[in-house]
């Protein structure tokens, strides 16, 4: 199969690490993949804004791009949430069909779902608190949300739990967001931080070194939050994990 790889402008911007570790790990997968460089933001934080129309170019450059990939697969929930709830809504008003709406994959979804790997060479011998974004729990079902009252399933701690000498735990009230929210994080700043103050707290209570994560968009917003308040937890993305060693 040929993956073209989305990496999201954040991400390529302040955590370009995670693009990397993307890449080595599908490649470690016996994936064929390649990284389009005239790739850009997919539109997001302008929709979200309210300005949808400056969405749309957005839009059509990266259904262009990646529209001959059997399959396009990137390390953020969010983003590739809005590709598969919005493409097809935007593109319509310029009366163009969506091509990667369907064939778009977060990475962890589309290992866990796609791939379906029954080992991995990563080690990691550090205890870990899984962070559930909202955008993976409810719109990408990576894991169960807890208001649906059904059987609990988690695909972050199945892969997770591939690697070797790793401990996984999870905090309490595992699904209950982070604070972060994208433009919610601006306008309602003393929220958003007092509720990523209580996450934190959570995963420090289970005595985890690490919060890991399929979205850098919430563990930057803790970041921040464990870096002005000197806290005694650090933050890493999961392909980081799953890619360790490689």
């Amino acid at each position: 199969m040929k993956v073209g790889l989305f990496i999201p402008c954040y991400i390529n911007a302040v955590y370009p690490e995670v693009g990397i570790a993307s890449y080595k790990l599908l490649k470690n997968l016996g994936i064929d993949v390649d990284y389009p460089s005239n790739q850009t933001c997919c539109g997001q934080p302008m929709a979200n804004a309210g300005f949808e129309n400056k969405a749309n170019d957005l839009a059509s450059h990266f259904d262009e791009i990646f529209n001959n990939y059997e399959y396009v697969v990137g390390p953020s929930a969010s983003c590739v949430a809005f590709i598969r709830d919005h493409y097809d809504q935007l593109l319509n008003k310029k009366e163009h069909r969506c091509f990667c709406e369907k064939k778009t994959y977060e990475i962890c979804e589309f290992i866990h779902d796609i791939i379906k790997p029954t080992s991995l060479s990563a080690v990691f011998p550090h205890k870990v608190s899984i962070q559930n974004s909202c955008h993976g729990v409810r719109l990408l079902h990576l894991s169960s949300p807890s208001e649906l009252n059904i059987p609990y399933y988690n695909k972050l701690h199945n892969l997770l739990s591939l690697v070797k000498d790793i401990e996984i735990v999870e905090p309490e009230r595992c699904d209950e967001c982070c604070g972060f929210g994208g433009m919610f994080s601006i306008e309602e700043h003393a929220v958003s931080g007092q509720m990523g103050r209580d996450k934190i707290q959570r995963h420090i209570d289970t005595g985890a070194e690490y919060i890991v994560g399929a979205d850098s968009s919430c563990l930057m917003h803790q970041t921040g939050i464990i870096e002005r308040e000197k806290l005694s937890i650090k933050t890493i993305h999961v392909i980081q994990i799953l890619a360790s060693g490689l």
